[in-house]
């Protein structure tokens, strides 16, 4: 192995430290909460490898939101949707298991709760076009070629429908009774979804 891999493979690893702590640190008592020396001292690096990788704190939550939205995005790819009996149904599926999803701790806190105002709209919204987006747009497009869903342009579609979830998280989340919220949006998520049959 040459010295530049091992570099790579040491570089990787710090990198995956500090992401593993931050998700637990931040997942447990927020962002602002924790500090720099906290989260090196937690990761088992110094706090120059902290900066060598990340441009900041923030730029470490970013990585983590991601990690977490791609996490997301391909557990529900592969689970909910793919049992589905048809587009619509898979659509559905989708948007249960995102709903079930936005209330475990690293989720609800991390993505829902500090990325928005940490990172700014524009680097959060990047993150959930990047992995939503197109689960979303891929299965609008299966089942408008399959003649279960009915023509319309599939792109600005599915940025309503991915708006529409992250607004219904959002809801949940916020909710004293997240049970009842999630039932609550799961009924205007149905209706909108059957509006889409072809």
């Amino acid at each position: 192995m040459s010295n530049g891999s091992r570099q790579a493979q040491r570089s990787e690893a710090t990198r995956r430290k500090l992401v593993d702590a931050g998700r637990r640190l931040f997942a447990d008592r927020g962002f602002a909460a924790v500090g720099t020396e906290e989260l090196v001292r937690e990761a088992g690096v110094t706090r120059g490898a902290l900066y060598h990788q990340f441009a900041d704190k923030a730029d470490l939550l970013e990585a983590i939101v991601d990690e977490i939205d791609g996490e997301l995005t391909q557990a529900i790819a592969a689970g909910a949707m793919t049992d589905a009996t048809g587009p619509v149904e898979a659509l559905r599926a989708g948007a249960v298991a995102f709903l079930e999803a936005v209330t475990a701790p690293d989720v609800h806190r991390i993505v829902l709760v500090d990325a928005l105002p940490v990172l700014g709209w524009e680097r959060w919204r990047a993150i959930g076009l990047r992995h939503g987006l197109g689960l979303i747009e891929a299965a609008l497009a299966g089942g408008m070629e399959a003649g279960a869903i009915r023509r319309a342009p599939t792109r600005p579609l599915a940025h309503v429908l991915l708006g529409a979830l992250d607004e219904a998280a959002l809801y949940v989340v916020a909710a004293e009774d997240q049970q009842t919220a999630r039932a609550e949006m799961l009924e205007v998520l149905d209706g909108l979804l059957e509006g889409l049959r072809a």
